[in-house]
Parts: structure tokens; sequence; C-alpha cells
């Protein structure tokens, strides 16, 4: 399985298992193994070891303490759809492991809307200022 153009993941990595959906189905579902039961483990993999450190960094609760990925996919109706749809979806995990997001800059407001800030807090503040008891 390819992750990105230099990484990719060879299949004996990756357990896939059928099992049987839940849930509704009719006749269907207690006979048909269409479900896709897909493991894989971190610390065993040939993946780069700030790919796997990041990967066991995530709060997902996909990932057990152990550093196994476990991922159910029952969605589709057939066992190959399935098995698309658990891969793509460890693919599109790993992937979100692998990206670094982009650090902050600070920035200083501009002197005009800090103007425009404090205009707005005059105004606003003389408009409630009205609202007070009229004397005579």
């Amino acid at each position: 399985m390819k992750i990105s153009s230099h990484i990719s993941i060879p299949d004996a990595e990756i357990e896939l298992h059928a099992i049987r959906a839940q849930g509704a189905g009719g006749q269907n579902v207690n006979k048909v193994s269409t479900a896709i039961h897909l493991r894989f483990d971190i610390n065993a993999s040939s993946l780069p070891d700030d790919y796997k450190e990041k990967l066991r960094q995530l709060t997902d609760r996909r990932i057990s303490g152990d550093g196994v990925i476990v991922i159910k996919a029952q969605r589709y109706r057939s066992q190959e759809k399935n098995r698309e749809d658990a891969l793509a979806r460890l693919q599109a995990l790993i992937k979100s492991a692998g990206i670094t997001p982009r650090k902050r800059t600070a920035t200083k407001p501009t002197r005009g809307s800090v103007k425009r800030r404090i205009e707005g807090k005059t105004q606003r503040g003389q408009l409630k200022a009205l609202r007070g008891k009229v004397e005579e």
C-alpha cells in the first residue's frame, strides 16, 4: 500500500480478517462474512521512526495501548468494497500523522484596526449610556 511518493507498506504487515457485519441486513447478514477487521502493528511496521512516533502520540480510539491500529469496515454490503474502505482509512490515518502543522507567526494589529475597534467601543458605550433613566 502506497502512503506517499517515498513511503509504502508491504501487504504482509497488514492483517485482514473477514467477519460477520452487525446490524440489520436480512437473511444475508447471518450467512456471509462481509465486514473486514484490519489490524496494523505500528511498532513492527517498516514505517519511518517519525511516523511511528506521531501515530503513537495520536489520541485516536482506533489505536490500542499496544500500538496496534484496529479498523472495522462494514459500511458496504460486499467484502471487496469493505476491504478497500478499510485500507483507505488506514492510509488516511497514516497520512495525517505525516503532516506537520505550520508554525504560527505572531502579528500585531495595525494602527488603523486598533483605532476602528476603540471607536466602535466608544460608540457602543454612548448608545448604552442613552438607555438610562430620563431625568427632568
